[in-house]
């Protein structure tokens, strides 16, 4: 019965979901060009919180677990498991106080309305997997936006999304760059649950009444840790130990 539900409640997502990227897409546009970053990033936010009502249409709750105190002006690394792209503007909206950027893939930097825009001038690093001699630079030169602005850099080192829930092994490369290039920052781990129910019937019709959960965890120096690999494995265990497939 709820598979049947699902069928028009989709069709209304979806609907409200292009909406808002296309109406937004220009807002930020407006925002970026006449007033700057900060008015850009206002209108991010307001982007990223109306996204997570279009996800109500279908039942989807959110709970932010935080329970740290985390300074703003202190550059951070947000490594988090990753299931679908539902994890993407919880964690914007509500890190938002410390301007999470996203690594991303390099092709989504074009024709998506609203997310092309915000990746291409809001501080993202696209990256082009295939291509070392792209990825390894622009990670590189993405560290040092971070360093130097104090911002937050929000990785998913598994490198792709888990379609069951089940946590993939964490993939190191880009972990080193970031440790390297932002010796100051605070890692957050996160652990996110129950994102690839969204996509449990696949893109359609999509799955209703999902309780997606983040779960902040203590903070670390990287600057503690003289073994990075050691930092690395400590993030991962915390992560997956609290994620239920």
């Amino acid at each position: 019965m709820l598979k049947v539900l699902s069928y028009p409640l989709t069709i209304i997502y979806y609907l409200c979901f292009l909406l808002t990227l296309v109406i937004f897409h220009p807002i930020q546009w407006f925002c970026f060009n006449v007033f700057g970053y900060q008015a850009h990033k206002k209108s991010v936010d307001a982007l990223q919180f109306c996204l997570m009502r279009c996800a109500n249409i279908l039942g989807t709750r959110f709970t932010f677990i935080n329970p740290y105190t985390i300074d703003t002006n202190q550059p951070l690394i947000i490594v988090a498991n990753h299931q679908s792209f539902h994890d993407i503007y919880p964690i914007t909206w509500y890190m938002r106080k410390h301007h999470p950027k996203f690594i991303s893939k390099i092709e989504l930097g074009k024709g998506i309305p609203s997310v092309s825009y915000n990746l291409r001038h809001g501080g993202a690093a696209l990256i082009d997997r295939k291509n070392p001699r792209q990825s390894l630079p622009a990670l590189m030169k993405f560290g040092d936006y971070i360093e130097t602005n104090k911002r937050s850099a929000v990785i998913f080192p598994e490198g792709t999304r888990s379609k069951n829930g089940v946590p993939k092994s964490f993939q190191t490369k880009g972990l080193d760059i970031l440790f390297k290039k932002i010796p100051s920052a605070l890692v957050v781990p996160i652990s996110i649950n129950n994102s690839w129910k969204m996509f449990r019937y696949g893109k359609f019709p999509m799955g209703l009444g999902n309780h997606l959960t983040f779960t902040v965890h203590k903070p670390l120096k990287v600057s503690t840790f003289t073994n990075k690999e050691e930092l690395i494995n400590t993030i991962e265990a915390t992560i997956k130990n609290n994620i239920q497939p």
